[in-house]
């Protein structure tokens, strides 16, 4: 199951959910700041920009999908 709602979370466990939501909106916005500001790094081309930011977005959904499919009893 995606989340138990029969048991409350753990402080350590809320926190280290937060912790890991802040980091996922991070990464994805400096996957977009790469992608999209052209000032950000002005020595890469458009198409290495964008392939190192598409980079960055996989990363990001990974960290995420890995918190997400979490065991209830995991920290």
């Amino acid at each position: 199951m995606l989340f138990n709602n029969n048991e409350q979370k753990s402080p350590a466990r809320r926190f280290l959910l937060i912790l890991g939501v802040l980091g996922f909106v991070c990464v994805i916005t400096l996957a977009m700041m790469v992608m999209f500001w052209d000032a950000m790094l002005p020595n890469l081309s458009k198409t290495q920009r964008i392939v190192f930011g598409l980079v960055l977005v996989g990363y990001g959904v990974l960290r995420f999908s890995r918190l997400i499919k979490k065991k209830p009893d995991e920290i």
